[in-house]
């Protein structure tokens, strides 16, 4: 059994349109406030930020429960339907989200959020798998980042809590449509999946330990994408001073 590109990319699609909804709207909140000077205000978007990564989070969660059943089913396995994984705690909203704003970088603090939403589908996925003995493997999805394609390389592993930290992925980050695909038996596989491709370059990357092999991934990436990288670092860096421009503006008036 294969799970199409189609269908693949149609749940990658999904889940990508919930994490941009939780970050958008995170943005349009904290575009609206002076959030880098004010203490209470701070408060107002950390307990927005909760909001959205709890009704966002848990659709995430719904639509990894669908694709784990889905596969499931296609495999004839008689399980328990999957169940949801927990959506962020305030704490961890909190943690995330004030971090993040020591940057003064809307993008970023919103992109805190829409990782917390991304957090709550991967840790369905990783939760039901310990639970069925399924096996896991991690799929690149767009310009994977280096450790995307690291974590890649390693092909189908048995699910474990050791890629895990306490009870949430240890290797989420934002902007970033990669994820765990679950199979109960060797048929089955994602169209378009190669892990032998990602292990050649982690192979041939140089350095002796892991984190020089992607450091070195991460350097050869960064060259091929140099202008488009630059480009939108300009952007973001334009709409952050068009921002503080209309704010300094509001405050004389």
């Amino acid at each position: 059994m294969q799970v199409s590109r189609r269908v693949w990319n149609k749940y990658i699609g999904a889940l990508r349109k919930v994490n941009d909804r939780a970050a958008a709207e995170m943005t349009a909140f904290l575009n609206a406030r002076d959030w880098m000077n004010n203490y209470a205000v701070r408060q107002e978007c950390v307990n927005f930020g909760y909001a959205l990564a709890t009704k966002y989070g848990e659709a995430a969660g719904e639509l990894a429960c669908e694709m784990y059943d889905a596969i499931a089913a296609t495999a004839r396995r008689v399980i328990p339907p999957a169940e949801p994984a927990a959506t962020a705690t305030y704490s961890e909203t909190a943690k995330s989200v004030i971090g993040t704003m020591k940057t003064g970088n809307t993008e970023t603090v919103a992109g805190s959020v829409g990782r917390l939403v991304k957090m709550a589908g991967v840790d369905t996925t990783m939760q039901n798998a310990i639970r069925d003995r399924a096996e896991w493997a991690w799929i690149p999805s767009g310009d994977s980042c280096a450790f995307c394609e690291v974590l890649a390389s390693q092909g189908w592993l048995p699910a474990s809590k050791a890629q895990m930290d306490g009870d949430h992925a240890e290797h989420i980050h934002a902007n970033c449509d990669c994820t765990f695909a679950i199979r109960f038996d060797e048929s089955t596989d994602v169209a378009g999946y190669e892990p032998e491709k990602y292990r050649e370059l982690y192979d041939n990357a140089e350095g002796n330990s892991s984190q020089a092999k992607i450091n070195s991934i991460r350097r050869e990436n960064y060259a091929k994408n140099k202008e488009e990288i630059n480009e939108q670092k300009r952007s973001a860096y334009a709409k952050r001073q068009e921002l503080n421009s209309s704010r300094a503006e509001e405050g004389s008036a």
